[in-house]
């Protein structure tokens, strides 16, 4: 269109030459143009990975306290305040711990675990999970209580150090690879330095590095008219989309991991929202998201939460004084295990369960509460 109008702007006689320069203009036109959506497109990758980088550097301060019934020193060792990395493990701090309260302890075998008002922490859920599921108004710092003696087997799964925490990582990356891919041998070819610094990468909260060994695994998940954008340049995709019968394009299937936090009291604040005292309290929703839009239309983060969640929607927007029924048996939610726990992980759903109807509370991912309209491929 740009081209027609400046060429309907100039009147030349019909020579060779004048014909030549209305299509050297044309060229002009067009380069400036690819030009501009190459510069467009820069722009948008940069902040693509302005906005992962933000992810993979944020952190939680916490305030850790040595148990009072494991202190054997007077006066009591301060608590130790460490900036814990969001994508990170608790274990994987133990390192810094021990040193610092290893005077202050007991004789004995070191078991090492957490709790947070009582609570048991699941060694194997990232730490950025843990609190934004745990703390419905965010607490800064955090305080949490180590323990190093009296392992409780009875609620969490044995934890044998850092080797435990990788492999868990590892069996989920199998989990996750399988999902997009069907398969999950790129994952199982690994060599052991890629092993090693995808590991590291993840431990370090180094994104660079993670991203130079994770192109390997060809864990490509989403392409709709966003993700295509800022993938144009490249000429093989995986996971590209195909158009089926209904004239609907299948663009992916996205492994997702949503934390339910069931809540029976009503309440306005979340300042007023009960404490979690036990794990039976959160449900666990490990299952592939299917991306299908229809041209034009964007599948968005409400989308995609209302296919793990059908019971909590009607036609209705999705926060709305009519909630939808709910019948107890209607919930279907698994409990969380060790074996798969990394995944794409959309951290928490908050709602109230007031006889048959259900209200969802908010949405955290990440720490943020995003709008559910934004484009799921983008989260």
């Amino acid at each position: 269109l740009n081209t027609t109008a400046v060429s309907s702007n100039r009147i030349h006689p019909p020579s060779s030459s004048n014909q030549f320069i209305i299509i050297a203009n044309t060229s002009s036109i067009i380069r400036h143009h690819r030009r501009r959506d190459r510069i467009s497109l820069n722009r948008n990758r940069n902040m693509h990975m302005e906005a992962r980088k933000y992810v993979w550097e944020g952190a939680i301060p916490l305030q850790i306290h040595l148990h009072e019934s494991e202190v054997t020193t007077l006066p009591p060792p301060p608590p130790a305040l460490i900036l814990a990395p969001r994508i990170g493990y608790l274990p994987l701090l133990v390192g810094l711990i021990k040193p610092y309260f290893g005077s202050s302890l007991p004789p004995g075998v070191d078991t090492i675990w957490f709790e947070y008002k009582g609570l048991p922490l699941k060694w194997y859920t990232p730490t950025g999970v843990l609190f934004d599921l745990l703390c419905a108004e965010p607490e800064r710092p955090w305080n949490l209580t180590v323990h190093f003696r009296g392992y409780p087997v009875h609620v969490l799964i044995p934890c044998e150090g850092e080797d435990s925490v990788k492999w868990s990582f590892i069996n989920s990356l199998k989990e996750a690879a399988y999902i997009i891919n069907g398969n999950c041998k790129n994952v199982m070819n690994m060599s052991q330095s890629d092993q090693v610094e995808l590991w590291r990468s993840v431990m370090n909260g180094n994104l660079e590095a993670y991203l130079r060994v994770s192109s390997k695994l060809k864990l490509i998940t989403v392409e709709d008219d966003y993700t295509v954008k800022l993938n144009s340049s490249s000429k093989s995709q995986q996971g590209t989309g195909e158009t089926d019968f209904a004239g609907q394009v299948k663009t992916g299937r996205i492994p997702v991991r949503l934390y339910v936090w069931s809540v029976s009291e009503d309440f306005d604040d979340l300042e007023d929202a009960p404490d979690i005292d036990c794990w039976d309290k959160i449900s666990f929703i490990n299952r592939p998201v299917e991306v299908r839009t229809e041209e034009g239309k964007c599948f968005t983060l409400r989308d995609a939460i209302k296919t793990l969640l059908p019971e909590y929607f009607t036609d209705k927007p999705l926060f709305n004084d009519e909630s939808p029924k709910l019948e107890d048996e209607e919930m279907n939610l698994s409990s969380e295990d060790a074996g798969s726990n990394k995944n794409t992980e959309v951290e928490e759903i908050l709602y109230e369960h007031v006889t048959r109807n259900a209200e969802i509370k908010l949405v955290r991912i990440q720490g943020i509460e995003p709008k559910l309209e934004i484009p799921f491929s983008w989260v």
